[in-house]
C-alpha cells in the first residue's frame, strides 16, 4: 500500500505492516527518524499519543495513528498543543505510558502544561523535532535553537532531562531510554532531535523484546490507607498509584504536601521545589550519557550533539592529519548538562570547540563548566543547513595557535 499525504508519497509499506498487532517489529528496517521515534515509543510500551500536526514532526503522529489502534492503544488529534500536553498528563495518571510530538512553535504552547507535569511529577515523553526559528521560521528546514527553550521554557525552578539523537537508530533507542527515565524519575522527558534527523531514512535494527529493557511504573505496594502520593523514596522519587485503583489521590499544580493537598506555606514550597530539583541533580551520574572519543591526551575537544555530531568527524580527522591532539565529546544527554565531566577535562584540555545550528546556546554551558581554565570557541549559523566541516576545522586551528 502506498501512503500519501497531500499528494506526496511518504513510504511504501504493506497493509499487514500497519495492521500487525505485534508491538515490536523485530528486524531490520529503513525508517525515517520520526518513524523510528514512534516505533521506539511503542517498543517502550507507549499506548497513548496526543498531538497536533506540525512540520517536521507530523510523521510521528501519522505513524502512531496507524499503529496504536491495532495494538490496544489510543491516538487522538487535539485542537492544539496546549490540549495535547494536558491529554498526555491525564493519560499518564491512568497508568498508561504517553507521548506527544511537536516542533518549536508547538513546544512554546506545551510548556505551560509541561510545568504542570513537573509539579505533579507525571511521567511522559515530549518530542521536539526542531526547525529554523523563531516564530514560523523555516518550517521545512531544521535547526538546534530550542535547546534552551527545553531547559528554561517554563517558569520557576526545575530540572529537566533531554536526549539528543543523531541518527534514525538512536531515535528508536533513545525514545526507549526517554520513557525509562521518565518512569524512573517521574517527570516529562524531552527528545530534542531536528528536522534533518527526523526526515533522514536509515537502517534501524529493532532487537527482540527480550533485549529491550523497559522500566515500568514505580507503582506503590502500600495499601491505600498508608499511601501518600508525594512521599519520596530514598532517591527522592515518590512511588505512584494510578487513578481508579482504589487509592485516594489529589494532584495539583499548587504547592502541595506529601498528601498532594495544597499547602501555601514557605516551608512546604522550599521543601517541595528542592526535592523536585534534587531528584535529578543527585541522580545526575545515573542519568547523564556522553560519548567520548580520543579524549585522554587531547589538547582540543569538540563538543557536539544531534545532527551536528555527524559533521564533526570530518573536521577532526583533518585536524589530526595536521598533528593536532583532538578528541570528541558528544552530548547524548543534553540536560542535565555534564558539567562535572567537562570541568574535570578542562584541567588538561587547552581549548573547546562547540558547533551548533544556532547562534550560541550550549556553548554557554561549556563556558560555564570550563570557567577560565581553557578557551571556548563557537562555530555557529542560524539554521537550515549543517555545518561545512571546513568551518569547524578552521576554528580548531585558530584555538590551538
Amino acid at each position: 500500500m502506498e501512503i500519501r499525504s497531500r499528494g506526496i508519497r511518504k513510504s511504501i509499506v504493506s497493509e499487514r505492516h500497519y495492521r500487525d498487532r505485534t508491538s515490536i517489529l523485530v528486524g531490520e528496517h529503513f525508517w525515517q527518524g520520526d518513524i523510528a521515534i514512534a516505533e521506539g515509543a511503542i517498543a517502550a510500551d507507549c499506548r497513548f499519543f496526543a498531538g497536533y500536526p506540525i512540520t517536521p514532526a507530523s510523521e510521528i503522529a501519522e505513524r502512531m495513528s496507524l499503529r496504536l489502534p491495532f495494538i490496544g492503544g489510543v491516538y487522538i488529534q487535539l485542537e492544539d498543543e496546549l490540549a495535547s500536553m494536558a491529554a498526555i498528563l491525564g493519560a499518564s495518571w491512568t497508568g498508561t505510558k504517553a507521548m506527544t510530538a511537536t516542533s518549536g512553535p508547538g513546544l512554546s504552547l506545551m510548556l505551560e502544561n509541561f510545568g504542570l507535569g513537573i509539579m505533579t511529577e507525571t511521567p511522559c515523553v515530549i518530542v521536539n523535532v526542531q526547525r529554523g526559528s523563531p516564530s514560523t521560521g523555516l518550517p521545512t528546514f531544521f535547526g538546534q535553537a530550542d535547546m534552551m527553550q527545553a531547559r528554561w521554557g517554563s517558569h520557576g525552578d526545575y530540572e529537566v532531562i533531554a536526549l539528543a539523537p543523531s541518527s534514525a537508530q538512536e531515535c528508536f533507542d533513545f525514545t526507549i531510554t526517554a520513557f525509562n527515565l521518565s518512569e524512573k524519575y517521574r517527570l516529562p522527558v524531552f527528545i530534542l532531535t531536528d528536522g534533518l534527523v527526523g526526515h533522514m531514512t536509515e537502517k534501524v535494527v529493532v532487537p527482540s523484546p527480550s533485549e529491550i529493557k523497559v522500566f515500568g511504573r514505580r507503582k506503590t505496594k502500600k495499601p491505600p490507607q498508608e499511601y501518600l502520593p508525594y512521599e519520596p523514596e530514598a532517591d527522592l522519587v515518590p512511588q505512584m498509584a494510578n487513578f481508579g485503583e482504589g487509592y485516594r489521590l489529589h494532584t495539583t499544580g499548587l504547592t502541595h504536601d506529601e498528601r498532594g493537598y495544597p499547602d501555601m506555606t514557605i516551608g512546604t514550597q522550599d521543601r517541595l521545589i528542592r526535592r523536585l530539583m534534587n531528584k535529578i541533580r543527585q541522580n545526575a551520574d545515573d542519568i547523564i550519557i556522553v560519548e567520548e572519543k580520543d579524549i585522554e591526551d587531547a589538547d582540543v575537544v569538540v563538543v557536539s550533539y544531534g545532527v551536528t555530531s555527524r559533521v564533526v568527524p570530518s573536521a577532526v580527522e583533518k585536524a589530526k592529519r595536521d598533528g593536532i591532539k583532538i578528541g570528541q565529546l558528544r552530548l547524548i544527554t543534553v540536560w542535565p548538562f555534564p558539567e562535572k565531566r567537562i570541568s574535570e577535562l578542562s584541567e588538561k584540555v587547552k581549548a573547546w570547540v562547540v558547533p551548533e545550528i544556532n547562534l550560541g546556546q550550549i556553548v554557554r554551558e561549556v563556558e560555564r563548566s570550563v570557567g577560565k581554565r581553557s578557551k571556548v570557541a563557537l562555530v555557529s549559523h542560524a539554521g537550515g543547513d549543517v555545518h561545512d566541516p571546513e568551518d569547524i576545522y578552521k576554528v580548531i586551528k585558530e584555538v590551538i595557535q
